[in-house]
């Protein structure tokens, strides 16, 4: 069955512009998870070496296109594109720089809108240094 993705809205939705859909519908196609990335290299050691994150961008925007390079990555692995992308969670160490992520998102994601979550966490796992992680669901013929 071929794949078939709708985005679903609520009745008497209000006529303006939203990063994302509140609920999507997917038939036919295959499912792809895609771990949660970060601005560091995705392939390093653990337990953890710091210096294997020092060239990471210290700021929002360089680490969300980073972070976004590396999901491109593993999309791609399972011939899969942004486009393809259904759902996505968020977690940034400082919601304050979620303005300079979702301008990084558009560019990324163009006119796909997937269901997403954004959360504030208090730290990231692969460095303290990571601002950004990313996980997604994607769907492929």
């Amino acid at each position: 069955m071929t794949k078939k993705v709708e985005n679903l809205h609520w009745p008497d939705t209000p006529d303006m512009w939203m990063p994302y859909a509140p609920a999507i519908k997917v038939t036919g196609g295959s499912m792809i998870f895609c771990a949660g990335v970060t601005a560091a290299p995705v392939y390093h050691h653990h337990p953890h070496r710091p210096e294997e994150f020092d060239s990471m961008p210290d700021n929002m925007d360089g680490q969300a296109r980073a972070a976004l390079d590396n999901l491109k990555k593993g999309l791609e692995a399972a011939n899969a594109s942004f486009e393809d992308v259904i759902s996505a969670e968020r977690f940034l160490t400082d919601m304050d720089e979620q303005d300079v992520l979702n301008q990084v998102w558009a560019e990324y994601f163009e006119e796909s809108k997937p269901a997403t979550t954004t959360v504030q966490v208090v730290r990231l796992a692969t460095d303290p240094r990571c601002k950004i992680e990313i996980n997604a669901i994607a769907v492929v013929d």
